[in-house]
């Protein structure tokens, strides 16, 4: 298996080839060697996959509970993880990047930090705040032993705020105060990645599915370093199985059933994704 240093120096390194690179997002340790056996190089947790698994809303997550969640899933491939981390639970800079570190010593080496308060009264950090939130996180993460990859999130387009102006400002700060990539999650457009990588030095991070009908090859054109995909795959297996829950309780169908993958090519691919024995 892979040690946190190579798997460190792994994803640093996909961000710094032109090439884009897809990044999609397991909900527990299955789903995870699954994507590794697909062929993926890197896998993020998602926030809403994990806490819709507990029987929770998105945002449901304590911070104990996702350091057991990313240490599973951070052993259950050879592939760099990162963690969708939301606000790392917590206001103050400081106690931002307490729980950052938390959360880094398992076996992750990437994490998100975003500018959403969990309030929506008052959905997004004022700007020094959040600045200040970031700086303090990237300062502690790149004073590890292993390379670690921050990606700061503006969450304006996401939370109601469609204001790109501002999440433009907001990640040219993030990244002077030391974020490694940068993630704008409700761009909508090709146009509006490319304007955002136009206006940035960091790799940008671009969330597929919120960019209707484009293509990785056309997300990679406009720019974009890295591609993920949210909780989109977590709700693609939701959606089948309440799909078929439904029709067998309503209908009385077993139709559903007729397109399984045999059970041996399940289980295959979560033997190929496994680690690999040192």
């Amino acid at each position: 298996m892979r040690s946190v240093t190579e798997k460190g120096g792994l994803f640093r390194d996909l961000h710094a080839r032109v090439q884009v690179f897809v990044m999609p997002n397991p909900w527990d340790i299955g789903s995870a060697r699954i994507l590794a056996a697909l062929g993926f190089e890197a896998l993020a947790t998602t926030s809403a996959g994990f806490a819709h698994a507990l029987g929770r809303r998105d945002g449901g997550v304590r911070v104990e509970e996702k350091v057991q969640h990313c240490a599973a899933l951070a052993a259950a491939t050879d592939l760099p993880l990162s963690a969708d981390l939301e606000n790392c639970y917590a206001h103050a800079p400081a106690d931002a990047a307490r729980n950052l570190l938390a959360v880094a010593q398992s076996g992750i080496v990437g994490a998100s930090i975003e500018d959403y308060t969990c309030d929506p009264a008052h959905p997004i950090y004022d700007f020094n705040l959040a600045v200040e939130r970031v700086q303090a996180a990237a300062e502690a993460v790149h004073a590890l032993p292993f390379p670690f990859t921050l990606t700061a999130r503006a969450e304006n387009l996401l939370r109601g705020r469609l204001d790109f102006d501002d999440t433009v400002r907001r990640l040219q700060a993030y990244a002077a105060a030391g974020a490694d990539v940068l993630f704008a999650p409700g761009l909508s457009s090709l146009d509006q990645v490319r304007a955002l990588v136009a206006a940035v030095d960091k790799p940008v991070n671009v969330l597929g599915p919120m960019v209707r009908g484009a293509s990785v090859a056309e997300l990679g054109a406009a720019g974009a370093r890295r591609i993920s995909i949210g909780g989109a795959l977590a709700r693609a297996a939701t959606t089948a199985f309440i799909g078929g829950a439904r029709e067998l309780r309503e209908q009385g169908s077993l139709a559903w059933s007729a397109n399984l993958l045999p059970l041996a090519s399940v289980e295959a691919l979560l033997e190929q994704g496994g680690v690999t024995p040192p």
